[in-house]
């Protein structure tokens, strides 16, 4: 009877750290999901992103570590309207009916928040292009809370237990988020017009939010390298209408930025993009605080 008893404990203390410790396992497809799902989570869950601010999320490959994160995931977050088209499928494919496109366990932002650049008859003749609309919906933090809801609320139904744990944490967050939102803007407002040369419509919705004025772009088409011949064709724009600042992300090439920069003086900037994209975007709101103050300082904006 002893044996048996102490057989009892012991399967007890083991079981109830393992209920405890128990977290939800979420694959995140790009960093700015990660850091969003740990805000609502927390320590109860696991969060890992499938891309670095330095990896293009076009263009990842699936190997089998990512194959193995999406077959133990409870929820998979991604962007959406295209951005993951290249790879993503191949991890739905060797994961369970849990994580697949519209089940519980699947979040698409790009659902969630108005989308720039759609339109009918859009073909690949016209480069790299987005028929559901531009992607790099994270860049006007106007967009994050109504994600936020939506992961506040697949954890909750995930993890009913920890339901009202994840409503707080999201009621804490929206707070703090607003806060910041109003800062961000008032800080913001000497940018307005700002006339800008992008590398690639990574900055669209920063753009639109911060109501800059992208007037050209490095490549003559969404994807499509600079050529030569294209670049002199904005040196020669540039003169007629300068432009305050040419940006680019961690992960596009630098060298036509630079050499248009080198023939105009006209700042080329890398802007962070995402979680870790510079030393200061550690999290959320440092990767806003420091786009911001990047541009700020370099814009020469009063």
């Amino acid at each position: 009877m002893r044996k048996i008893f102490t057989t009892i404990v012991a399967g007890l203390l083991f079981a109830v750290p393992f209920t405890a410790m128990a977290q939800v396992n979420i694959l995140a497809c790009e960093p700015e999901w990660a850091a969003l799902a740990e805000e609502i989570g927390g320590p109860k869950i696991s969060a890992f992103s499938a891309t670095h601010a330095r990896q293009d999320p076009h263009h990842i490959r699936a190997r089998p570590s990512l194959i193995a994160k999406a077959r133990r995931a409870d929820l998979i977050i991604c962007s959406g309207a295209g951005l993951e088209v290249g790879w993503l499928p191949i991890l739905l494919q060797k994961s369970g009916p849990q994580v697949q496109p519209n089940a519980l366990g699947h979040v698409t932002a790009s659902h969630y928040v108005p989308l720039l650049d759609t339109g009918a008859g859009v073909d690949r003749s016209m480069g790299d292009v987005h028929p559901e609309g531009n992607p790099h919906i994270h860049l006007n933090p106007h967009h994050i809370l109504p994600i936020a809801a939506q992961i506040t609320d697949r954890l909750a139904q995930l993890d009913s237990a920890n339901a009202d744990y994840y409503q707080n944490r999201y009621q804490d967050f929206a707070q703090r988020w607003q806060q910041a939102l109003a800062q961000w803007e008032a800080k913001a407002a000497p940018l307005k017009g700002t006339q800008v040369v992008v590398h690639h419509k990574s900055f669209s919705y920063l753009i639109d939010w911060l109501q800059l004025r992208a007037i050209a772009s490095l490549e003559p088409k969404p994807g499509i390298p600079p050529t030569s011949s294209h670049l002199e064709s904005l040196l020669q724009q540039l003169k007629a209408t300068p432009a305050k600042l040419i940006l680019r992300t961690p992960y596009e090439p630098e060298a036509a930025s630079l050499w248009l920069s080198s023939k105009t003086n006209i700042p080329a900037l890398v802007l962070p993009y995402t979680i870790g994209g510079v030393a200061e975007a550690g999290d959320l709101f440092a990767l806003y605080d420091a786009t911001l103050a990047l541009l700020l300082e370099n814009a020469n904006v009063e």
